[in-house]
């Protein structure tokens, strides 16, 4: 993938200055009492049936375009970690939404107000040595498709050496429409609820309103590595859309 260096240096200073605000977490053992476990949500009818000519971690611009997506850019960052607060290295970490228009890029997941050919809609990166991964998208938007009203959401999901080990959803904290969201409503366990509630924050320094956001995914139990080390994939739709009770290293690419 090609690297995106046009933005200036100083912006990923910022983020990655915002994705080392977890480092407390990475150490083994370390606060492990006081990690809750990302609980799973369904995945949803809209993972992609057809990919994204980019995939990269910047939703904003698909490949070398001039025209950026239309919504709230923000910032994600956080880190995969096991039970006991290390890192998951080598893990992908993939993210779906619907655009400014309320549309996912899948084939039945447009409305009919139509949708933004400019947001690459998926994205995808692995996660370095502290488990830190980052994406540039937009702040979510709730929606109403098939009959279903959402509100705002961001879908992620996590695999590693062939496996999805994790399918989940995040949704913006404090939003009005939570309340009536019936995914959300699935959690009984306020802990449960609290781990997959995210604040949206005005990026540090952004001079255009920029917003910083940080979810850090934690397995109930550590995944293994492999015995050879390798990755074999796992990206991909789950087997039964990803219901049921939860249990790259690359810099980030900023146009």
């Amino acid at each position: 993938m090609q690297l995106l260096n046009s933005r200036p240096l100083s912006r990923r200073g910022i983020i990655q200055g915002l994705t080392l605000g977890t480092a407390a977490f990475t150490t083994p053992g370390l606060f492990a009492e006081q990690l809750t476990a990302t609980p799973r949500l369904t995945e949803g009818p809209y993972y992609p049936d057809k990919m994204p000519l980019d995939t990269d971690n910047d939703l904003l611009v698909i490949n070398d375009a001039i025209t950026p997506a239309v919504g709230e850019i923000t910032y994600l960052t956080g880190r995969v970690l096991g039970a006991g607060g290390e890192p998951v290295r080598n893990a992908f970490v993939e993210i779906w939404q619907v655009d400014g228009r309320a549309s996912y890029i899948h084939s039945r997941g447009r409305n009919p107000n139509g949708y933004d050919s400019n947001f690459q809609g998926y994205g995808r990166f692995l996660t370095g040595g502290k488990g830190e991964y980052s994406f540039r998208t937009i702040k979510p938007i709730p929606y109403s498709l098939q009959g279903m009203a959402r509100a705002p959401h961001i879908h992620i999901a996590v695999s590693k050496n062939g496996h999805r080990l994790l399918t989940t959803q995040f949704l913006i904290k404090g939003h009005e429409a939570n309340a009536r969201d019936n995914v959300f409503n699935q959690l009984r366990d306020p802990r449960d609820r609290d781990a997959v509630l995210v604040d949206f924050q005005p990026l540090p320094g952004s001079k255009f309103g920029e917003l910083s956001a940080n979810f850090d995914i934690v397995f109930s139990r550590t995944p293994q590595e492999a015995d050879d080390g390798k990755l074999t994939g796992g990206i991909g739709k789950s087997e039964g859309g990803g219901r049921g009770p939860g249990f790259g290293h690359q810099p980030p690419r900023w146009r």
